[in-house]
C-alpha cells in the first residue's frame, strides 16, 4: 500500500507506518534539517524539500494513505493561539492533498489545544472539510460562510465524494510509549469503500503501574532496585491501591502496565560513561526550579517538547529516585519517542530535540497504521 506523508518532520508517523508495510512514495517537509533526518532514513530521492505549495500532486498516482502532522503553532498552548489567523495553519493545505489525490485514508495528528474551546468553531469546519473535500467555498466567502455551507449537507443522503472522519484525544502512554503525551488523532476513511475502522483500544495502563509498583512489588523486583531506592506510595495514591488490592485480590489487573522512564533507559549507559553510542553525549547545566523538574525515573516521561524558542529543559530532563536531574540526550528521547535505536536524528542537541518533540511516537503510529492496514487488506480489489 502506498503512503503519501506530508509535514513529514522527521519521520515518527512515517516509521511507524513503514513498520507495519506501508510504501511511501513522498515526503514533504519544509524544515532543511528535517529533511536530512528523512534521507538520512529512508529513500533520500522521494524527500521534497520546500513548502506543500509548490508540490506536483499530479506526479503521483494510487495513493493509498496520506499521512502527516499539519504544523501545530497556531494551536498549540505555548503558541500565539491565532489558529485559522496564523498563516502557520497548514490545514489548507492538508485538505488540498486529500481532494487531489482521493486516498483510501488519511491520518493527521496535532496538539491537543485544536480542541480547546476558543478553537471550537475552526474545529469544526477542519472535519467538514475533510468530510467533503470537493465542496468548495463559493467566490470571495470566507470560512465561516464556508463551514455554514458544509453544515447545511446532510451526510446520508449526500451521495458524492466524502469520507468518514473520525477524531480522538490519545494518551500514547496508553498504548505502550513510556511518556505522558497526549494528542489529537484524526483519520478520515473513503465512504465508498464500507470501512469499518475504529481506534485500537489502549492497552497499557496507570492502574497496572500502580499495582506492579506499590502492590506486588514486581516492578521494582525487575529493575534490581533496592528496598530503600525504591518510591514509597505517595499518600495520595495510598487510598487508591489499598482499594485495587481489595477489588482484585490476588488477580492483577490483566493491562500492561505504563511504560516509564526506567523502562526505556533500562539497557542504556548512562552518557558520562564509556560507550559507543555516537548520539548518547552528556549535557551539563540541568537545574530544576518550580515548573521545570524533569522526568520521573519511575513513571512515563512528561511530553517531549519542541519549544517556540528553543527547547525547554525542564521538559527533557530525567529525574532520579534522589532528585538528581540530568538532561535527556538525543539516544534517550529517541527512545522515549519509541523511535528504533539506530534511527538517525542530525543536527545539534537543542535541533535534534526539536525534531523529536515534533514527532509522533513511533509506536503508537505503528498501532495506528496496524489497524488501519487491517480494514484495507479486507477491501475488494
Amino acid at each position: 500500500m502506498r503512503s503519501l506523508e506530508i509535514f513529514s518532520g522527521a519521520g515518527g508517523l512515517a516509521k511507524g507506518l513503514d513498520l507495519v508495510g506501508f510504501q511511501h512514495e513522498a515526503f514533504i517537509e519544509y524544515n532543511k534539517q528535517a529533511c536530512v533526518s528523512l534521507r538520512n532514513n529512508f529513500d533520500p530521492s522521494k524527500v521534497f524539500e520546500g513548502k506543500i505549495q509548490d508540490y506536483d500532486f499530479n506526479q503521483l498516482k494510487k495513493i493509498d494513505i496520506v499521512a502527516g502532522g499539519p504544523p501545530c503553532q497556531p494551536f498549540s498552548l505555548g503558541g500565539k493561539h491565532k489558529a485559522n489567523n496564523d498563516d502557520r495553519d497548514m490545514f489548507p493545505y492538508a485538505i488540498n492533498a486529500i481532494d487531489a489525490l482521493c486516498p483510501k485514508v488519511f491520518v493527521f495528528e496535532n496538539v491537543k489545544g485544536l480542541l480547546r474551546e476558543s478553537f471550537s468553531e475552526y474545529f469544526k469546519y477542519i472535519i467538514l472539510r475533510l468530510t467533503y473535500p470537493k465542496i468548495y467555498p463559493k467566490k470571495n466567502s470566507d470560512w465561516l460562510e464556508h463551514l455554514k455551507q458544509l453544515k447545511s449537507i446532510d451526510y446520508q443522503s449526500y451521495k458524492d465524494f466524502k469520507y468518514n472522519v473520525q477524531y480522538k484525544l490519545l494518551d500514547a502512554a496508553n498504548f505502550g510509549v513510556p511518556q505522558n503525551r497526549e494528542r489529537v488523532v484524526i483519520i478520515g476513511t473513503r465512504s465508498d469503500l464500507n470501512i469499518n475502522w475504529n481506534f485500537p483500544r489502549q492497552t497499557h495502563t496507570l492502574d497496572r503501574l500502580l499495582w506492579d509498583k506499590f502492590v506486588s512489588g514486581s516492578y521494582w523486583d525487575e529493575h534490581k532496585v533496592p528496598k530503600a531506592d525504591q518510591e514509597i506510595c505517595p499518600n495520595e495514591l495510598k487510598l487508591k491501591c489499598s482499594y485495587m488490592k481489595e477489588s482484585f485480590g490476588f488477580m492483577q489487573p490483566i493491562e500492561t502496565r505504563w511504560q516509564t522512564v526506567r523502562d526505556a533507559l533500562k539497557l542504556v549507559p548512562h552518557p558520562g560513561k564509556k560507550h559507543n553510542i555516537s548520539d548518547h553525549i552528556f549535557r551539563e547545566g540541568a537545574k530544576s526550579y518550580v515548573g521545570h523538574t524533569g522526568s520521573d525515573i519511575d513513571f512515563p516521561a512528561k511530553t517531549i517538547k519542541a519549544g517556540g524558542h528553543g527547547v525547554p529543559g525542564g521538559e527533557n530532563m530525567i529525574r532520579h529516585r534522589n532528585g538528581d536531574v540530568r538532561y535527556f540526550t538525543v539516544f534517550e528521547a529517541k527512545l522515549i519517542q519509541t523511535f528504533p535505536a539506530d534511527f538517525i536524528i542530525t543536527g545539534a542537541w537543542s535541533e535534534a530535540l526539536r525534531q523529536i518533540g515534533n514527532a509522533v511516537p513511533v509506536k503508537l503510529a505503528e498501532k495506528i497504521g496496524n489497524s488501519l492496514k487491517d480494514c484495507l487488506n479486507k477491501i475488494k480489489k
